[in-house]
């Protein structure tokens, strides 16, 4: 199918179908769907969730304690906000359950650059993927059920066509019940047409903002008199009104109301009687306009604290379904927004350095957490990530804790995810000739930022502390192991010498045998052999020697008993190969000649360099981020 089919395929799709009452009714009795409140068609189009054992994964069971969460496919691109995702759904589950949700405005509460705008979107955009029935004509698309009283037509309407009462609980627009008039009360006259919610053309989805303290008044959400009608119709008449408010728009849809709590108090009141009583009154002196949909706001916490703190607005206060979107704590979670915002732009293709994601991640989270008592900030965030620390930091605690320690507003404060995305762009963009982005860089422009933004000292003096005391001093070893892997992978057959020599001599002591060095001839008693082990071991801090060299045996001789007796890869037992790193690279000076990219002395240096940029960009650095890196981790090796 060609674009020009599949938008022309979109667009018959969407088109309004015609019925007339009678057609409507027959069809309610046999899809249920027919009459579904805003609510049950929000449900239907999020979809079933995914549910998700986390005791079956290690790293999500130690965040989620175990328990069996669900992931709705429909909020994918969410990352890390399952908990404010499920208390919208289940604000709409109850809601479509008639319960008192039903009467309450969903309310996203949250600090800037949050996710509330972007959770709004996903709303509206799932509003608009199920159609809704609407009487033709009718300004306030309201439901044809509002034809019929609840009290005289309800129980012949549940018994003929199977239509619960509680679906009759709209009333009749002014515009209808004009209508009906004109046709001396034949309600077979109307017509009904099957609608889709567009945000486009305003069709059961609308949005309102707040607007001027003096002149703002509630005809953005009612609508208000049409004058350009006053000379055909008298001002109360409904044909002179223009239903142009969002209430009137968002009718059997979503509204959502922008910065609501930063609008005056009188433009609210018609969200109560709309909440409450399902409709609401003009500003003419009219019948009262029906609205059966969904009120969805959100602002940030200071304009939600001031209107709390106004004994003056209890009534409203008890009306609204508050879901708190705070930031992402969890890094993983955070790098997959960077990477989201990242494939949505040019630099999608741009290279980015290992690690640089990571560390902008961990300093966001950082900046958003709590500093926790006998603890150290670091260890929960990795905590909060689902790590277990417990052979590595004593001291941190379980998630729980820590979580119980914070109270419930953590998150709500700290650097915002727009704050890093400009952080991101700078450090693409920081080098002229090349648009990329790597950790040394970053580090400078977040440095750089800190001080721009004019923090209170003592928030700027923590933030700062992060990059001093965590980030940077962790990069050096990343860095370093980084470099050290690419120039091993030169080195292969050096670091294979030292692990099968390691082994033999290892084998030898363990029996307490004399081995005879086969090229030099050279005896090595039990004490001599004990000399050569501690050479490799002492560098690596290796506290048992006897029980490691009993484990690496062990290990080495189950392996060759697979491999036809021949000894494994040096690379293959982590514990070991850590122990010939560390021999290997005790002294910085030994990466010189290969990972520096002075002239070099020989043929052979060359050739060894080149392999180890070649192993390098096979990592993901571009040559002019190796040479950038390799300088900066030399430098920085040599003054501590």
């Amino acid at each position: 199918m060609s674009i020009f089919d599949h938008v022309q395929d979109r667009f018959s799709r969407v088109q309004q179908e015609d019925m007339s009452l009678e057609e409507y009714l027959a069809l309610c009795r046999r899809d249920p769907k027919v009459y579904a409140s805003a609510a049950e068609r929000m449900l239907e189009a999020i979809g079933e969730p995914e549910v998700i054992d986390t005791a079956k994964d290690p790293r999500l069971s130690r965040i989620f304690s175990n328990k069996v969460i669900r992931r709705y496919p429909a909020f994918a691109e969410f990352h890390g906000m399952e908990e404010a995702i499920e208390q919208i759904v289940s604000y709409f589950r109850h809601a479509a359950q008639g319960l008192e949700e039903r009467k309450q405005i969903l309310y996203l509460l949250g600090p800037v650059g949050g996710g509330k705008s972007s959770l709004a979107e996903r709303l509206k955009l799932l509003m608009e993927r199920i159609p809704f029935y609407a009487i033709k004509g009718s300004p306030v698309y309201e439901s044809p059920l509002g034809l019929f009283s609840p009290e005289e037509d309800g129980e012949l309407i549940e018994k003929e066509y199977g239509i619960p009462q509680r679906y009759l609980r709209s009333v009749m627009s002014p515009w209808a019940a004009k209508r009906l008039k004109e046709y001396g009360g034949d309600i077979s006259q109307f017509r009904v047409v099957r609608l889709y919610p567009s945000r486009l053309n305003q069709i059961a989805i609308s949005k309102t903002e707040p607007g001027d303290e003096n002149n703002q008044d509630i005809s953005s959400l009612v609508g208000k008199v049409d004058i350009r009608q006053l000379e055909l119709y008298s001002q109360d008449d409904p044909d002179a009104y223009s239903f142009s408010g969002g209430l009137c728009r968002a009718n059997q849809g979503l509204m959502e109301f922008v910065e609501m709590f930063k609008a005056p108090i009188k433009v609210l009141h018609p969200l109560l009687t709309a909440t409450q009583e399902g409709n609401y009154n003009p500003t003419e002196g009219m019948g009262a306009i029906p609205f059966d949909g969904v009120i969805l706001a959100h602002s940030n916490e200071s304009e939600w604290q001031a209107f709390r703190n106004n004994r003056n607005n209890e009534a409203f206060l008890d009306r609204v379904y508050i879901v708190k979107v705070p930031y992402c704590l969890r890094v993983t979670e955070e790098i997959k927004i960077y990477q989201k915002l990242l494939e949505d732009s040019s630099l999608n293709a741009a290279p980015c350095a290992p690690d640089t994601l990571r560390m902008l991640s961990q300093f966001s989270v950082l900046s958003r957490l709590k500093a926790p008592e006998n603890s150290n900030i670091y260890s929960k965030m990795r905590v909060y990530d689902g790590e277990n620390l417990k052979d590595t930091d004593p001291r941190a605690k379980s998630i729980q804790e820590y979580r119980d320690a914070a109270g419930v507003d953590e998150g709500m404060q700290g650097l915002s995810t727009r704050f890093a995305f400009k952080i991101l762009s700078k450090v693409f963009n920081f080098d002229s000739t090349e648009v990329a982005a790597n950790p040394v860089h970053l580090l400078y422009v977040l440095e750089q930022a800190l001080e721009r933004e004019q923090l209170p000292s003592e928030v700027f003096e923590r933030y700062l502390g992060f990059i001093k005391e965590y980030m940077a001093p962790r990069y050096v070893d990343f860095i370093g192991k980084e470099i050290q892997t690419a120039y091993l992978e030169s080195y292969s057959e050096y670091g294979q010498n030292i692990f099968d020599r390691y082994v033999t001599y290892a084998d030898f002591w363990i029996q307490d045998q004399e081995y005879r060095d086969h090229e030099t001839g050279e005896l090595l008693d039990r004490q001599a052999l004990n000399e050569e082990l501690e050479k490799i071991e002492k560098p690596a801090g290796i506290s048992n020697p006897k029980d490691f060299r009993h484990e690496v045996v062990n290990f080495v001789l189950r392996a060759r008993a697979q491999n036809n007796g021949m000894n494994p890869s040096w690379q293959s037992y982590e514990k070991l190969k850590g122990v010939i790193e560390h021999k290997m690279f005790a002294n910085t000076e030994e990466l010189l000649p290969v990972i520096s990219f002075n002239a070099k002395a020989s043929r052979s240096d060359q050739k060894k360099h080149e392999d180890f940029v070649a192993r390098m960009v096979d990592r993901g650095y571009t040559e002019k981020q190796v040479r950038l890196l390799s300088e900066w981790y030399l430098r920085v090796r040599k003054s501590q």
